[in-house]
């Protein structure tokens, strides 16, 4: 405990008798406090309070303006830590219902007159380290939750990096850049704004979408990077990407987690149960999934590979628009063609909610 921080601790006296405030004030001088107000109107001890709330009070408890009873209700009220500053009680009135009053209303002590100074300089001390020792762990306590604040801050950084590299791994041999899956990312929440889903639902499919193609990390050269057409043989192992994706990502109690399972398993599914792995039609398909396939689809045509040409922003909102109702949801759709300019504002029946579970 730091002496000097107790020596120049602000203290308060307040009694209505002149006589009685300077005594006070002189003992606590020669114990060597450097800051004591004194106050013979409670009302302006409670007026200054409002500025520069004391540390410790000395409260005479029987005065005519306003009795201690009032004014330690006063101070309850208006200082938010007023548990943490003390006040102890002067009188002349040794009644134990008294005692026990005060102390119910907020009193750490008492302090009998006629006063002693051995004793005032003893409990003044008293209160005072209890009061800075509350402070200072107050000041600790604000310390370790700033660095557990820190530190969970520094996880979810490590998490989503961890998770931006996952998906950077699963497009490396085909998008080097990793490109594909941040403007997917990007994408699918500015998709999935303008389908009226909430702010968090947004930021969960953001973080999810980039992982869609994470199953392809297990698929062989040959076939991933292959420029022909696939054989039946390749296509069934090409499909085997959804549920090893899936399967990467699955057992987790985090939503966006979930989501991206989700996605990774069915972002392959058609509105009219055409595609894979399970057929899912309309709205079997989760909102996430159904998102994603319009933006995978979009923006892989609009990006040229080694084995395709870049289609151009026309051309693949051409097909986006045929494939409404057959491949992609008709709803899903027009909204990602309204956020192109190519339909008219909605209508209610666009805004959709997303699914965690």
């Amino acid at each position: 405990m730091d002496s000097k921080s107790i020596i120049g601790a602000h203290i308060a006296v307040v009694d209505d008798e002149m006589a009685n405030v300077e005594l006070l004030r002189r003992l606590l001088e020669l114990e060597g406090y450097t800051e004591v107000s004194c106050y013979t109107d409670p009302r302006e001890f409670l007026d200054s309070c409002r500025i520069l709330p004391p540390d410790l009070v000395l409260l005479d408890l029987m005065m005519p303006q306003m009795n201690g009873f009032e004014v330690l209700e006063r101070l309850r009220g208006s200082l938010e830590d007023f548990d943490y500053r003390p006040v102890m009680m002067i009188t002349s009135d040794d009644d134990r219902d008294t005692k026990r009053k005060a102390l119910s209303s907020g009193a750490r002590d008492f302090l009998a007159k006629p006063v002693s100074p051995v004793e005032v300089g003893l409990r003044v001390g008293n209160l005072l380290q209890t009061r800075f020792l509350q402070l200072e762990l107050q000041r600790h306590a604000e310390r370790l939750e700033e660095r557990v604040r820190s530190r969970t801050a520094q996880l979810e950084e490590a998490r989503l990096e961890i998770l931006e590299r996952l998906a950077l791994a699963a497009e490396y041999r085909d998008d080097a850049t990793g490109e594909h899956t941040r403007r997917v990312g990007r994408a699918c929440a500015a998709l999935a704004e303008a389908l009226g889903l909430p702010s968090d639902q947004v930021e969960d499919i953001q973080r999810a979408a980039p992982l869609h193609d994470v199953g392809k990390i297990a698929l062989p050269d040959t076939i991933l990077l292959k420029q022909g057409s696939l054989t039946h043989d390749e296509t069934a192992v090409m499909r085997e990407h959804t549920t090893i994706g899936a399967t990467i990502l699955s057992g987790s109690r985090f939503p966006m987690m979930r989501i991206a399972e989700q996605i990774a398993l069915h972002h392959h599914e058609c509105w009219d149960g055409s595609g894979y792995p399970d057929g899912l039609s309309g709205e079997q398909i989760p909102l996430a999934a159904k998102i994603v396939a319009v933006i995978d689809v979009f923006d892989s045509l609009t990006h040229a590979r080694v084995y395709k040409r870049a289609w151009t922003t026309e051309e693949a909102l051409d097909e986006v628009e045929n494939l409404a109702g057959t491949k992609f949801d008709p709803t899903v759709a027009r909204a990602f063609l309204r956020i192109h300019g190519r339909m008219p504002a909605g209508t209610a029946s666009d805004t959709l909610h997303i699914d965690e579970d």
